[in-house]
């Protein structure tokens, strides 16, 4: 066995201080023990490269002329709304480009639509959202049964 009073000249004797070099403030002291990382930045990158997105595929003639079709109802009837009477909300099914990397997600949102930007080919919401038609991959609401129902009858 190691004995275990080696030590007991010195165990209470006060801590030595130095006369050329301050003490470290506590928090210093503390941050020589703060964790480390050696590769700042590559947990980002993992998840980032882990994270999925989806290609983008453009519609048909048949959708890209049915998606005119029903973006030339709404144009009517914004053009034609009378006083706060506004639209019934319609849902948007889109293509949202990813902003770090190739791709992006496909998302619907339901809202009523504000204006339609001719120039810019862009649908913009009451919510403040604004959709680039060129993304836009499908257009559903209660408008469009209204509407084809009138068409119908004689």
């Amino acid at each position: 066995m190691k004995d275990t009073h080696k030590y007991d000249d010195i165990i209470h004797l006060p801590r030595p201080v130095s006369a050329t070099h301050p003490q470290m403030p506590l928090a210093d002291r503390a941050a020589q023990f703060s964790p480390f990382s050696a590769l700042t930045g590559h947990e980002e990158a993992i998840r980032e490269t882990r994270r999925l997105t989806e290609e983008w595929t453009e519609p048909d003639e048949d959708r890209k002329a049915r998606l005119d079709e029903r973006l030339q109802i709404i144009r009517e009837c914004l053009a034609g709304r009378n006083g706060d009477r506004g639209l019934p909300e319609i849902q948007f099914t889109y293509f949202q480009p990813d902003e770090k990397k190739s791709g992006g997600a496909y998302l619907t949102v339901t809202g009523r639509v504000k204006k339609i930007e001719e120039y810019d080919r862009r649908v913009a919401l009451e919510d403040g959202r604004v959709l680039d038609a060129k993304y836009i991959t499908d257009i559903k609401g209660v408008l469009f049964r209204t509407y084809e129902d009138s068409e119908m009858q004689p």
